[in-house]
């Protein structure tokens, strides 16, 4: 299934609806301002919160963190050698990695599991610039956590431009 995220809205403290493929509200990103440290929650449409991300304050190289709950579902981070293209490792709280590698900057890039496809984000299908989706691959995959991945990813990279 595609979302579409229009991307010309990621400021901090913005909030804007992730819809899909049909036009309806699947996913409310609200950013929160007045936070020391860059934070947004992902919600459903009824407003319960169903993943929140967060920047590390303190460390090496740049860090989010994918939450659910209380639980920490997976961190986020740039992969220290990667010459030709963007490139993001996942790695999730019970030990498995996701790879995100592709033109992160013009929103043309994938999300891997093992070599295998989960989801792609691309602006190709959108005549607006400032739009991409967010195709889900696999069904049974977690979509608010791949959607969550791809907002970290393209947040991380606005910010090191």
């Amino acid at each position: 299934m595609k979302y579409l995220v229009r991307d010309k809205i990621f400021a901090i403290g913005d909030d804007y609806w992730i819809e899909d493929e049909d036009g309806q509200q699947a996913f409310l990103v609200d950013g929160k301002a007045l936070r020391l440290r860059d934070t947004l929650e992902i919600k459903d449409p009824t407003g319960q919160v169903l993943i929140t991300l967060r920047a590390k304050m303190l460390s090496l190289r740049d860090t989010m963190t994918i939450e659910r709950g209380d639980e920490q579902l997976a961190t986020v981070r740039k992969k220290r050698l990667s010459l030709l293209r963007n490139h993001y490792r996942v790695e999730l709280a019970e030990g498995t990695e996701l790879d995100v590698s592709g033109r992160i900057l013009d929103r043309e890039f994938t999300i891997e599991y093992d070599g295998e496809l989960l989801a792609h984000i691309s602006r190709k299908w959108f005549r607006v610039r400032e739009t991409y989706a967010v195709n889900v691959v696999r069904e049974e995959a977690d979509t608010a956590l791949l959607i969550a991945v791809a907002v970290c990813v393209i947040r991380m990279t606005d910010k090191d431009d």
